[in-house]
């Protein structure tokens, strides 16, 4: 990104405007690369959490401030700078849930039952259509509400997760 920076200046100061409206188009492109890639990292957390959540059937105070954590962080990075619009919209979440469901599986599979599952084992033992579900329902929260009210919202979800109401009672 740094040359490319330094190839703008110059352009912009050797008159080449269209030349440098390229590099910016290919600046901003970079930049949501950067930031889909942050989300996908969160996407991939809160999904090996939920893994562990449903197979194991219990909530550790870990994983519930992970998933949180996962969930406000993500609200923060997919909100653009305008405040206004998203880098994801509401109902483009399935494409990026599916891929990190896909890649959890296995950073899932070591922590999950202590290890004790190969992958495949464990995508079996999996109902996908329910981990998907709910982390849906944790990301649409984060369209809705204002970033003070989403802490409160997340939590009334984890309550309803196996284990959440040991939590919230």
């Amino acid at each position: 990104m740094t040359q490319e920076l330094v190839d703008l200046r110059e352009s912009l100061l050797a008159g080449r405007y269209d030349h440098a409206l390229v590099l910016v188009d290919e600046l901003e492109a970079m930049g949501k690369q950067a930031i889909l890639r942050n989300i996908e990292s969160f996407l991939g957390r809160l999904l090996v959490h939920l893994i562990k959540n449903q197979v194991e059937q219990r909530l550790t105070h870990s994983w519930l401030v992970s998933i949180a954590d996962s969930v406000l962080q993500i609200s923060k990075l997919n909100l653009r700078d305008n405040k206004t619009s998203h880098y994801i919209k509401v109902n483009d979440w399935d494409s990026y849930l599916e891929e990190a469901l896909e890649a959890a599986i296995l950073p899932a599979s070591l922590e999950t039952l202590e290890g004790t599952l190969k992958p495949k084992q464990l995508t079996q033992r999996i109902d996908r259509p329910v981990i998907l579900a709910t982390a849906h329902r944790l990301l649409a929260l984060t369209y809705d509400l204002s970033p003070r009210e989403l802490p409160s919202a997340i939590n009334q979800v984890l309550a309803t997760l196996p284990g959440g109401s040991v939590w919230f009672d």
